[in-house]
């Protein structure tokens, strides 16, 4: 069915766009696994050369990025990945979920190029560790560092050292400057959402029938086709009907971020 991806095994779930100019394949020959899920876009000529990837629910990969590695390379549901961006697994790569990976920026996980036997001492593969919620605004260049929940990264930023969760950096090298600014994330309490949410609802141009707002997985009905979102879990239970999709596709990048119960 994809022509334009090489690998010993494809999963692909529905509604999986991957245009005809982007290429997925192995390092060297073809990939082991190649794992797309629901909803994902690949975008023109973006180059996979990955031994083994993950992409998640609603992911967008835009064009003319490239993703490289020997190890595997995994990206949470609900992420953006902007145009011309490099994501390197060569020492491992896992985006959490809900991520913004703004465009032209660099996320390397290896530093390989002197010359050892001439005494080089930079040689290394390490793990790329990002979580969930996390944003760099654009043309961020980041080492293999841990980066916390929440935390972002300001345009331009060069992020050397670990980032702490829910914290604002800037600058090169990058430091938090969260006691200027504040924090990406403010406080939102459980009946502010659910009142947020109840206004999407109205905004949105689909069918109301089929969608239901909850605080609690006990206000959920296993046995019905209707789709539950929690918003104090951000979790939903995925059927994947027409209306689902139509919702998520609304909410999704800015609005609010769901991913499955299961």
């Amino acid at each position: 069915m994809y022509t334009n991806i090489n690998a010993e095994e494809i999963i692909a779930g529905i509604n999986v766009v991957v245009e005809p100019t982007a290429r997925i394949t192995g390092l060297n020959g073809p990939a082991k696994k190649i794992t797309l899920g629901d909803n994902v876009y690949i975008g023109s000529d973006v180059q996979i050369m990955c031994n083994e990837l993950s992409v998640m629910d609603y992911t967008k990969i835009h064009h003319h990025s490239n993703l490289h590695g020997e190890l595997p390379l995994y990206i949470g549901y609900n992420s953006w990945i902007g145009q011309y961006s490099i994501l390197d697994s060569m020492g491992g790569l896992t985006i959490g979920d809900n991520c913004g990976i703004g465009a032209h920026s660099q996320l390397w996980s290896h530093i390989r190029y002197g010359d050892t036997l001439e005494g080089c001492r930079f040689k290394s593969e390490t793990p790329l560790t990002i979580g969930n919620d996390v944003w760099f605004v654009g043309h961020c260049i980041v080492s293999p560092v841990t980066v916390a929940d929440k935390s972002m990264a300001l345009a331009g930023s060069v992020i050397t050292q670990n980032m702490n969760y829910n914290e604002i950096y800037a600058g090169t090298p990058a430091k938090s400057i969260s006691y200027k600014v504040g924090f990406q994330f403010n406080p939102v309490n459980i009946d502010e959402k659910l009142a947020k949410m109840n206004r999407y609802i109205q905004e949105w141009n689909g069918d109301k029938d089929s969608i239901r707002i909850v605080t609690d997985n006990d206000d959920i009905n296993p046995h019905d086709d209707l789709t539950y979102f929690n918003v104090a879990k951000r979790t939903y239970t995925k059927k994947l009907t027409a209306a689902e999709i139509s919702f998520m596709q609304f909410l999704l990048p800015y609005r609010a971020k769901f991913i499955p119960n299961n």
